[in-house]
């Protein structure tokens, strides 16, 4: 009996001549390793256009973000800038003072103080400035007019842009001792005020401000992940009979969360540093008793009164304390089942 050679389909044919490849669990049958198992060789050859396209931001943030830090040696010394021209030559030859110069920091009231200013201030703006974003995005996100939301985007952004020196001019005429509000109490037989000069409502002041002009620009975030939101999960909810109010708890509120849990642990990490100019400008008006935070304790005791060492050693130390808030505060976010900064 005869058998023949010729194979009897086009799929046989097709089979003997590209005969299907062993099966490698390493690789998934392609013979290629996948992508996670590459060598750094293999994947430095295939993102070197990205990587060369990075280089330059890498550089300067090494430049102006952490060839900087070097810097934090003269809080360990009797700093003296007047050494040497060249500010290198003068950390060399400038005297060690170990932790002289935190003793003395512990043992400061004014610092103290600023830390306590800085603690309240940090807490009134977490209460009442961190939730005003998120109200605004939702209350933008329900405008039906797109010409409507584009305008009150356009409104509520404007005075991200304003400086400082703006922003407390416009108070002052608003809430000065001749501004716009005395000047309506005394017209009409009341004794006028001044909140500027208030050290007892400058701390709620100073919030009103940063609310007034950050808030807008914050709602950037929110809009984005509320606009990644399906419009099926609006739809399933209301056929299931939930009312705006519901739609808005049990779909618009869970997308937010990400976003609010980064931001969260972001501005904890942000905790220490309230605003610089912002208090610096108004810190004559009140005094430092009500005005002194850190960050201007750090300039006045370095730049003012030349105390190097010492205002970098307070500098230091709020720099340890924010990155334990950020850790704490990742660490939260971890426990609540967020990602926070960075993943597990």
């Amino acid at each position: 009996m005869s058998h023949s050679t010729v194979p009897r389909t086009d799929t046989e044919a097709e089979a003997k001549e590209n005969p299907p490849a062993a099966h490698d669990g390493a690789t998934g049958g392609t013979g290629k390793p996948p992508a996670g198992n590459l060598s750094l060789r293999l994947r430095f050859r295939r993102d070197r256009v990205l990587l060369l396209m990075t280089l330059p931001a890498i550089l300067l943030v090494l430049l102006f973000n952490y060839v900087p830090i070097l810097g934090n040696v003269v809080a360990f010394q009797e700093y003296d800038p007047y050494v040497s021209d060249n500010g290198v030559v003068s950390i060399l030859h400038s005297p060690w003072v170990g932790l002289e110069n935190f003793q003395r920091i512990f043992d400061d009231s004014a610092f103290w103080n600023a830390v306590r200013n800085t603690l309240v201030l940090f807490f009134l703006q977490l209460v009442l400035y961190f939730p005003i974003p998120i109200l605004l995005a939702l209350l933008i996100n329900s405008v039906v007019r797109p010409r409507v939301r584009a305008i009150s985007q356009a409104v509520l952004y404007l005075p991200h842009f304003f400086s400082w020196v703006l922003v407390i001019a416009v108070f002052q005429q608003l809430f000065g001792g001749a501004g716009l509000l005395s000047q309506l109490l005394r017209d009409h037989g009341y004794d006028g005020l001044s909140l500027m000069t208030d050290p007892e409502t400058f701390k709620f002041l100073v919030t009103a401000q940063s609310v007034w002009k950050d808030a807008g620009w914050g709602i950037i975030v929110f809009l984005a992940a509320l606009a990644s939101v399906s419009p099926d999960l609006y739809e399933a909810a209301a056929m299931d009979g939930a009312n705006r109010w519901r739609r808005m708890w049990h779909v618009t509120l869970p997308a937010l969360r990400p976003v609010i849990a980064l931001l969260l642990v972001l501005r904890v990490g942000d905790a220490l540093t309230v605003g610089f100019e912002q208090i610096l400008l108004q810190r004559d008006a009140v005094g430092p008793a009500a005005s002194e935070v850190l960050d201007t304790f750090v300039w006045w005791n370095g730049v003012r009164n030349q105390d190097f060492g010492y205002a970098a050693a307070a500098g230091l130390v709020k720099g340890v304390i924010s990155l334990g808030l950020v850790l704490i505060a990742n660490k939260v976010a971890h426990l609540m089942g967020e990602q926070g900064v960075y993943k597990k």
